[in-house]
């Protein structure tokens, strides 16, 4: 059962469509951990030209959607009230599974690390028990 659907999602980050790519919030540990879920359906955009006869979820939108989820779970620290969460590394990213229209994404992003206005998350997406990526992202928390 959600705990946050995308119109509450937005009102902790800033991404709208079509860049939003949560659709729910499942599990949220304020400041520390946030599941989110993604329905990957055949409408989304990418898919007209990655790949036309092949559709595919690209990687880095896979990895997106895992820091989308970290900065709901960094954000949600009351510390961090209205900022927005910067990409600033992507490492250890691997990729295992293709993601395919039809499914659906569960979101893992646990922040292991946080000095200051810098945090660092894994993060992991799975396809039911298969994890589809993996990757260890850098959060800079921009200043109110």
């Amino acid at each position: 059962m959600a705990i946050m659907t995308a119109k509450e999602i937005m009102d902790i980050i800033p991404h709208r469509q079509p860049f939003m790519l949560i659709d729910t919030i499942e599990e949220l540990e304020l400041g520390k951990k946030a599941v989110g879920k993604k329905c990957v359906s055949y409408n989304e955009p990418f898919f007209a030209g990655h790949f036309p006869s092949e559709p595919v979820m690209p990687g880095v939108l896979i990895i997106e959607a895992l820091a989308q989820t970290g900065a709901v779970a960094i954000l949600s620290d009351p510390e961090f009230k209205g900022r927005t969460a910067y990409f600033a590394a992507i490492n250890k990213a691997r990729f295992r599974e293709k993601v395919v229209p039809g499914d659906v994404l569960r979101l893992e992003t646990e922040i292991i690390n946080i000095k200051g206005p810098i945090g660092i998350g894994a993060a992991k997406a799975y396809v039911g028990d298969k994890v589809a990526a993996e990757a260890e992202l850098t959060f800079a928390i921009g200043k109110a």
